[in-house]
Formats: structure tokens, C-alpha cells, sequence
């Protein structure tokens, strides 16, 4: 099999959302693996994404690369998933309503292609790589961090690759922003966006907040998810939007480049529900 470095991975850890709801209307968004560990002995592998981008959608389908016999991607070569009807039964929402998240098993679509002969390539982050508080509460007020997904849809479609792109955090993580369970960050953020996974990676070293330099390390963690942008209207309103696209767009919004971020803490929520 072919060593992969860390970004190449990364940029293996997502999946198009295409949605369409009873009207016709047609949708995308961005959903990200993870392995989410409920105990010792039990992993459950989820497809991740914002609740805005399921609800009320009656269909649904994604892409995945395709592995050739020794595991390796064929990155033009793809395998389909599509769900004509019911698309938002399949999830797992937050049982808070208001935290934007909710989760897919995705062992059933594993098990679907391996029936028709696919093997599916795709990269996982495990959910050991969340920050607890106190790791939190180490992080400096300005942090670089990278987001990937599908801003206004875009994706690489020959070679089935996101769109990576890089900001730092514009509030401090450890804080709740506004009393809510969501930060912000300074990054170009558009439609097509939401449920993308918002990193922190350092390769080869980094400064802690003490002005010690870690010499050799590397750093990973998945803070959160992003779920909304502030946009200004055509005549200078400043609005919240969530960040689910459309291709059907009536009116002109201009984005500030300010993201809002669902805290990653938030999806170990979910080991309850899978803990039985």
C-alpha cells in the first residue's frame, strides 16, 4: 500500500453531499468521516455533517474513491451512493435541537458496495484527536487552522477532491461565543461549506502560547464543525446564514469571511445513543 502523508489523508476525509428536497430543489454540503470510539472494544464508524443540510431532503448521494486491490485510491474512479427517498430518516440528530449536528452510520454503505465489488477508499479522523478542556485551555487566543469541503459546491470532480482552505480562529476556542457551543474563525467561508471539519495542524513543530517552541511535533485536532457564515445582503444587512448550498440563488449576498463553528466536543454527545 502507498504511505500517505498526513494531508493527503486529510484530503480523503470527506464526501460531497448532494441533496434534493420534495420540491425538486437541489442542495450540497459537506459530510467528513469519523471513528467514533464508545469503549474499549467498540468503534463506530459516522459520516458527519450539520443537521440543516439533511433536513427536510428526500433524496441524497455521495461520492466515494475507489481502493484497487492493495488498498490504494484510484482517484478517478468513483462509487456512487444514492437514497431516492427518506434521505433524512437515515440520521442521527443531536438531541439538543439546537446544536447543529447529526451523524450516519456508514458501515451499511461499506457493506452495499463491497456486495457489487467496490471497495471504498476514504480516511477517517478518530475522535481521540477532539481536544478536551484541557487541551482546550492550552491552545493560544489565535490559532491557524484549515477547513476542508465544497465552498459554492466546488469540489475537484475528475479526481473526487475537496477544496482546502486555510484561516486562524477569530474568537478563542475555550470561550462559548455569544453563551453558545460554537466559535469563530477568519477564514473564506461560503455556501456549500457546511459540515465541513475544522483542523488544527501543525507539521514538524509549533509555539505554544508560552512562547515554547515544540521542535519535531506534530499537533492534530479536530475543533468543530462549520455550520454557519455572517453574509451582508446587497443592501449592507448583516445576516447569519447556515452555510448549505443552493443552486438556485436569488439575491446577493456578500460574505465577511467569518465563520461560525460548532464545537467538536459536542459529537461525543453521540456515544450515548451508539452505547447500547
Amino acid at each position: 500500500m502507498v504511505q500517505l502523508s498526513t494531508l493527503e489523508q486529510i484530503c480523503f476525509s470527506t464526501t460531497r453531499i448532494e441533496t434534493c428536497d420534495a420540491t425538486g430543489k437541489q442542495f450540497t454540503g459537506t459530510g467528513f468521516f469519523l471513528n467514533l470510539q464508545i469503549s474499549d472494544k467498540k468503534i463506530v464508524p459516522l459520516l458527519v455533517t450539520n443537521k440543516h443540510v439533511v433536513k427536510g431532503m428526500n433524496k441524497g448521494l455521495f461520492k466515494f474513491t475507489v481502493a484497487d486491490s492493495q488498498g490504494n485510491p484510484i482517484v478517478q474512479q468513483h462509487f456512487t451512493i444514492s437514497y431516492e427517498t427518506d434521505f433524512e430518516k437515515m440520521w442521527v440528530f443531536h438531541p439538543n435541537e439546537s446544536v447543529d449536528l447529526c451523524v450516519l452510520p456508514i458501515n451499511v454503505l461499506i457493506k452495499a458496495a463491497n456486495k457489487l465489488g467496490k471497495k471504498l477508499f476514504y480516511r477517517a479522523f478518530h475522535s481521540a484527536i477532539i481536544p478536551n478542556i484541557n487541551q482546550i485551555n492550552e491552545l493560544d487566543a489565535i490559532e491557524d487552522i484549515m477547513m476542508i469541503g465544497y465552498p459554492d459546491g466546488l469540489w475537484d470532480a475528475i479526481n473526487n477532491m475537496p477544496i482546502v482552505r486555510k484561516g486562524i480562529t477569530a474568537t478563542q476556542i475555550k470561550f462559548d461565543y455569544e453563551g453558545k457551543k460554537v466559535f469563530l474563525i477568519d477564514a473564506a467561508v461560503f455556501p456549500g461549506s457546511s459540515g465541513s471539519p475544522v483542523l488544527l495542524y501543525n507539521k514538524g513543530g509549533y509555539t505554544d502560547k508560552n512562547g515554547n517552541y515544540r521542535m519535531g511535533t506534530n499537533r492534530l485536532f479536530l475543533l468543530g464543525v462549520a455550520h454557519q457564515v455572517f453574509q451582508h445582503n446587497s443592501q449592507g444587512q448583516l445576516e447569519i446564514i447556515p452555510i448549505q448550498q443552493t443552486k438556485v440563488i436569488s439575491n446577493t449576498p456578500i460574505p465577511n469571511n467569518l465563520g461560525i463553528v460548532v464545537k467538536s466536543l459536542l459529537l461525543l454527545d453521540f456515544i450515548s445513543f451508539f452505547n447500547k
